[in-house]
């Protein structure tokens, strides 16, 4: 090898070297498994989004042993994708979340029923068994059935709630009139396992006037203090949305993305597919900026819980942000 070749074999290493540390490292922990849930992300590291605006982006899935309160609590994560209940409920624990972005305009939690059970309207839940998901997803459904005044502890006048695990079987095994279900996911598994639509009754929460605000972007408050941090965050921010503006308007390849780095390889094509028709439904027409009126619609649902379903006991304080993503729109 002749010198001049070291010498520049040398400075293009150098200069590797420094892009490398010049790249912000940002670890985003996801509420659930690799899913297109949550496309945007593995999108916008896969287009090279985040790259192209500095970052070094890790996106660790989660699961039904993860809580991502826990994590980003204990240094594990820097931002983490939280239904805003259950960052509330944390919050009021101690736990200091922030929302600084809230690329999920609308819910899509709905509660799925056999038409056969005879349940038609939210009064003829009394004296059935309801199939409810824990872990911090149980808030959205105990705030409504405080506001419908329907008791969750049995009998004739409430309802019997069983620990719905994330699946349907409660409802195909016949052991809950209603399950708990996603308009992007378990929706479909029921469909999937051969029980039609119009064997199906459907409330959604958005319907109902109780919808609390879902995958949102969370970070610790102490350190959104450091302007840096947050111009750090402002630029995830931008490139995540631009992420999930590519998965709507690139269905097809935002799901082979998707399932490229499902490790697991448990994933579908066709139930990805589904999923993310559903999700872009629930991601349309945002820029990511948390409207007030649906925290404040949050909040409210969530108080309404009382005594029984204490999900947080007051309004918090200093609980959302726009600093982040009034910065994303300068970048």
């Amino acid at each position: 090898m002749n010198k001049t070749f070291l010498a520049a074999l040398g400075l293009a290493t150098a200069l590797s070297s420094a892009n490398a540390f010049a790249a912000d490292a940002v670890t985003l922990q996801l509420k659930w498994v690799t899913q297109a849930q949550f496309a945007g992300y593995y999108v916008a590291k896969d287009k090279g989004f985040y790259k192209d605006a500095g970052l070094d982006v890790t996106i660790k899935a989660g699961g039904p042993d993860i809580a991502p309160e826990q994590v980003i609590a204990g240094g594990g994560a820097d931002v983490i994708v939280d239904w805003m209940p259950a960052a509330l409920a944390s919050r009021e624990k101690g736990v200091g979340l922030v929302n600084i972005a809230q690329p999920f305009k609308r819910s899509g939690m709905e509660l799925t029923c056999l038409k056969e059970t005879g349940i038609k309207t939210p009064a003829d839940f009394k004296g059935k068994t309801l199939g409810v998901w824990f872990f911090g997803n149980e808030y959205p459904f105990m705030s409504w059935m405080a506001t419908l005044g329907i008791s969750t502890k049995g009998g004739a006048d409430g309802v019997t709630v069983l620990k719905q695990g994330f699946n349907v079987d409660p409802l195909i095994q016949k052991q809950a009139a209603c399950i708990s279900t996603m308009t992007y996911n378990e929706y479909w598994q029921v469909i999937d396992a051969g029980i039609p639509a119009d064997k199906l009754t459907v409330f959604k929460y958005e319907d109902q006037g109780v919808a609390t605000l879902e995958d949102g972007l969370y970070a610790m408050d102490a350190k959104l203090k450091d302007p840096a941090y947050v111009a750090k965050l402002a630029k995830f921010v931008k490139a995540s949305m631009k992420g999930w503006e590519y998965a709507q308007s690139h269905p097809e390849e935002a799901v082979k993305i998707v399932l490229d780095n499902d490790e697991t390889g448990a994933q579908t094509e066709k139930h990805q597919t589904q999923m993310l028709s559903e999700i872009n439904k629930l991601t349309a027409g945002t820029d990511g900026t948390l409207d007030p009126a649906d925290y404040d619609r949050t909040v409210k649902t969530l108080l309404a819980a009382g005594g029984e379903a204490p999900v947080i006991s007051k309004a918090p304080e200093g609980a959302w942000t726009h600093a982040v993503t009034d910065a994303a729109k300068k970048l």
